[in-house]
């Protein structure tokens, strides 16, 4: 026979959130933003219940307790609001309120005309135990009480466990004896800002000057346009067995510097920087200029390695073989990368492939790099992830491991559960008011809000989008109003500001791509370039607490064709803006844009200005009309003025 258990309470506690598939893996948040816990309570009667959050930072002993407000009778959510990285723990706690009930049942008693002197007896049996107990003025209030039920007065009494002063005090002196808590306690990772509210700039250093020591110098104009990341592709030694030439050629000049992604050479593999960059000594002076500058520095981890790297002769053992005994280039059939040996990561002294890979990140981390692109990281074994990134996070606070994984979504959110802080997403692919509205309402609401940070790159080296090609500035513009606006995280590559959009004809690729030449870049701006517009954007994102929110999400109904509109708010909020974007913009799109019913405006007269430009319209109603035109703008950014709405006439 099973054991009576010796816990006696009508409560149960479920579904407690934020939980990453029940609970195995941890949710993610980040320092600023609050941490919205939901929670279902039940009971088996008709006791006035009480829940709180429980929070503490992991290894600790001591909890903080906030309450949480019922949004009907059985589910629960409050907000609490994390002010420092790392590790922590949550739970939810309920509890009858007896006190509360009490009152409840009293006051319907009473109004029916039934007597409660025997029902307040347990409750005075309470207040003497705990009056020998108390001092000051919970004394006072105890012995009041006790008196107003020694003489009868009921409904003096009532009147004054009414009383929002008298209700927390004794809230705080019960002793809860039916309380239950949730177990096993949530986990929670609280990453610093910037893990989810950057801007980041993708940069060939070799583009701009040939050395880091040249390119530093361009550091000032992109932190100009207000980016505050700067994104490195590899900036280790190349190797010259298999280099790709100009165009991806398989026969390179003497001149083609090769690809980045083909790392290592007899000047060293993946803890040197390349000599013709000016080698370590340069990229200690490029990190000071950045910083200067007010911009952090992302490195590339590409884990692969040319023919020539040192590792080939030293470990043959961590890379895979063919039958004849040869090291096997890296294949996507039908074809065969004959620059590039990936790792085994399962074979021989694989061990000890993982401590090396694991004491490169540990070597830029020393030399002060604390953010990083993981390269194809869906091509690696989930359990080096599981291994690697913990040890770093925990080593390094502050940490930050981008993931490019264009691959299928399941694979890309099971990257961020295990550890990721943000991934690429498939953005670039998502250029229609349905496709947008559908994607980003997936990206936005529960389970995938609790884990997954996407970051919204317009252009890569490797991706041209076919809109860009075709519809020229507009959708430029477009494009990086879509990225600035939907998601806390967006970047662009190089060339991107300046409109170029030369592509291999029926490709998503650039003509001459960048990851096989030098591009002379750095120059004076060409005429009609986006610079301004970019600072434009970066700056509202800093200004406004709405953009920089990862869930506060909404679309609104248009009537009209091709017009993309969406609210955006922030944690409190104060701060609420409505973006309407042409995202197509290959002709002048109108409709009547449905403002959200929560936004209290009426049928009185009220202005709008438009943040990207400081124009202010009048509007009237939820029903307002807007029209884009190509030639003229793609996109409003619309902040209510609440000082300026009229009374109406």
């Amino acid at each position: 026979m099973r054991r009576i258990p010796r816990l006696r309470s009508p409560v149960a506690i479920e579904e407690v959130g934020p939980a990453v598939d029940g609970g195995r893996y941890p949710a993610r948040a980040r320092v600023g933003i609050p941490v919205e816990v939901t929670a279902t309570v039940v009971q088996t009667g008709d006791a006035v219940v009480r829940a709180a959050l429980r929070w503490r930072v992991a290894g600790r002993r001591r909890w903080t307790e906030l309450p949480l407000e019922a949004q009907d009778a059985e589910h629960w959510s409050g907000r609490w609001c994390p002010d420092r990285p790392g590790a922590y723990e949550f739970t939810v706690t309920a509890w009858t309120d007896r006190i509360a009930t009490w009152r409840a049942r009293g006051t319907a008693w009473r109004a029916a005309g039934e007597p409660i002197d025997v029902d307040a007896i347990p409750l005075l049996r309470e207040w003497r135990r705990r009056l020998r107990r108390c001092r000051g003025s919970d004394r006072a209030m105890l012995r009041n009480l006790i008196d107003l039920g020694e003489a009868g007065a009921w409904d003096a009494l009532l009147g004054t466990l009414q009383s929002p002063a008298v209700a927390d005090r004794l809230a705080r002196l019960d002793r809860r004896p039916d309380q239950v808590t949730f177990e096993p306690a949530r986990r929670l990772i609280v990453d610093r800002e910037r893990a989810g509210f950057a801007s980041w700039y993708e940069m060939f250093p070799r583009s701009f000057g040939g050395t880091l020591t040249e390119a530093a110098r361009h550091l000032p104009t992109i932190a100009a346009m207000g980016f505050d990341v700067v994104y490195l592709p590899p900036i280790h030694p190349i190797g010259r067995t298999g280099r790709r030439g100009r165009g991806n050629s398989d026969s390179p000049g003497d001149d083609d510097p090769g690809s980045p992604w083909a790392i290592g050479s007899p000047a060293g593999g993946h803890t040197a920087v390349d000599p013709a960059l000016g080698g370590l000594p340069a990229l200690d002076g490029f990190l000071a200029a950045a910083r200067a500058a007010g911009l952090e520095v992302a490195l590339d981890l590409a884990w692969q390695c040319s023919p020539d790297h040192p590792w080939v002769h030293e470990h043959p053992e961590w890379f895979q073989h063919r039958a004849d005994g040869s090291i096997r280039y890296a294949e996507n059939p039908p074809k065969r990368y004959r620059d590039i040996y990936p790792f085994d990561f399962f074979g021989p002294n694989s061990a000890g492939l993982w401590r090396a890979l694991a004491d490169v990140v540990r070597f830029w981390a020393g030399r002060g790099v604390r953010i990083f692109r993981v390269d194809n990281p869906h091509t690696k074994p989930f359990a080096f992830w599981e291994w690697l990134l913990p040890q770093i996070h925990a080593e390094f606070p502050g940490s930050i491991f981008l993931a490019e994984a264009f691959t299928r979504p399941g694979t890309m959110y099971h990257l961020a559960k295990i550890g990721f802080d943000a991934s690429y997403t498939y953005f670039t692919w998502r250029t229609t008011p349905e496709e947008l509205t559908e994607y980003f309402t997936e990206l936005t609401r529960p389970p995938v809000r609790e884990f997954f940070r996407p970051m919204l790159f317009t252009n890569t080296p490797d991706i041209l989008p076919p809109i860009l090609v075709r519809l020229g500035r507009p959708a430029f513009a477009a494009r990086a109003f879509l990225a600035a606006t939907l998601s806390p995280l967006w970047g662009i590559y190089s060339g991107f500001e300046d409109l170029e959009r030369d592509a291999i004809p029926g490709t998503e690729e650039y003509a001459d791509s960048e990851k096989y030449r030098v591009v002379p870049r750095g120059g004076p701006p060409p005429p009609g370039n986006l610079r301004q517009f970019l600072r434009t954007l970066n700056t509202l994102r800093r200004e406004h607490p709405a953009l920089q929110h990862p869930n506060h999400l909404r679309f609104l109904a248009v009537e009209g064709p091709g017009l993309l509109a969406y609210e955006r708010w922030s944690s409190d909020g104060e701060d609420r803006l409505i973006a309407v974007v042409n995202p197509v913009p290959e002709a002048a799109r109108e409709g009547m844009v449905h403002l959200p019913e929560d936004l209290g405006v009426g049928d009185a007269p009220f202005e709008v200005e438009d943040r990207l430009t400081g124009e202010v319209w009048t509007w009237r109603g939820r029903r307002n009309f807007v029209r884009l035109d190509p030639s003229d703008r793609v996109a409003h950014l619309f902040r209510i003025r609440p000082s300026a709405v009229r009374e109406a006439p």
